[in-house]
């Protein structure tokens, strides 16, 4: 099978095309053939730093977000069947491999995908929308009425995370720069912060929650947007090791969260999608041999929604990401 593989950490030049042999699932896995893979943040951190440790040294595959179709069903695996369309985020943060034509994981990382999505669209959502899911849902437990403070909010995960946020009732404010201010007004966000010519620490207050994608000084200046009570919610790690003790001097609660693959979250997300709450916008899309171009995209920090690899699509075997020419690339805004 072919799949985008790195022998060393470094740039995006460190992304190879290669062609490898197709894996076999294992007891209670399936074998999945990828038709596209989500590309996040976390990838390009990796390629570059080898990621938060379990990785380990190249080589490897990056890649967590998966849709495609069962292809074969390892033994004691019930919940699928050849054929099924399936999405999920297997096994991160360790290795999954979704940069490639076929992923063998536990067949609980994956839910069916949902049926009003294409490969594409479905493949938007596992990472980011879990990474929501499991923080606003499962962590701070938002309600209906509270005011949800989202920074980031047309990237990857904000823009889902607007959409579950208004799915459960909650008032939303999000930073972006004003161009995205209708597109974010379209997903129901409720009011907008011009992070370039706002300071939101200073404009924003009373808020219950606040989704912090962003990191850096972030995480320390939205506490003062916090009612007592409130929570932060970090997706990326500080390096203010001043956090809890402001914190706790606020009255407010500040932690990090991982996402981790979960089958009900999945099932959760599935049925938002298929009953119009929730709907992946693609920044653009890639083919497979053009993963570095699409990390580096995701790298500039200036996407709106998500960007995928078109696995199933195939392109010159010989061309390498960063050869590819841009027509190859397909802007969906």
């Amino acid at each position: 099978m072919r799949a985008i593989s790195q022998n060393r950490l470094g740039g995006p030049e460190v992304l190879e095309l290669v062609d490898i042999e197709r894996p076999t699932p294992g007891p209670t896995q399936i074998l999945v053939r990828v038709h596209a893979a989500g590309v996040n943040p976390v990838d390009w951190k990796t390629r570059e730093t080898g990621g938060i440790g379990p990785m380990g040294d190249p080589p490897f595959i990056l890649g967590w977000d998966v849709s495609g179709v069962v292809e074969e069903v390892g033994a004691g695996a019930s919940l699928f069947s050849p054929g099924d369309e399936v999405f999920g985020m297997p096994s991160f943060p360790f290795q999954a491999g979704a940069y490639s034509e076929y992923v063998a994981a536990p067949s609980r990382h994956f839910a069916r995908k949902p049926s009003t999505l294409d490969h594409v669209h479905a493949a938007a959502v596992p990472l980011a929308g879990l990474t929501v899911w499991q923080s606003l849902v499962d962590t701070a437990d938002i309600q209906p009425g509270q005011r949800v403070l989202v920074h980031a909010a047309a990237g990857g995960v904000g823009h889902l995370a607007v959409q579950i946020a208004k799915a459960r009732g909650a008032y939303v404010i999000g930073t972006a720069s004003a161009a995205k201010h209708e597109f974010l007004r379209g997903l129901g966000a409720d009011e907008l912060i011009d992070y370039r010519t706002t300071d939101f620490a200073e404009e924003v207050r009373d808020v219950d929650v606040v989704l912090d994608t962003i990191g850096q000084e972030y995480g320390p200046r939205s506490l003062k947007t916090l009612r007592r009570g409130g929570r932060l919610v970090q997706l990326t790690r500080t390096n203010d090791e001043r956090l809890p003790e402001l914190a706790d001097a606020a009255g407010v609660t500040a932690g990090f969260t991982l996402a981790e693959p979960d089958r009900a979250g999945l099932l959760a997300l599935a049925e938002l999608v298929d009953s119009g709450h929730l709907k992946p916008t693609i920044d653009t899309v890639f083919l497979l041999e053009e993963a570095a171009k699409a990390q580096e995209l995701v790298a500039a920090g200036k996407t709106t929604g998500k960007v995928v690899l078109s696995v199933a699509d195939r392109g010159p075997r010989n061309a390498p990401g960063p050869s590819v020419e841009p027509s190859m690339t397909q802007r969906l805004l």
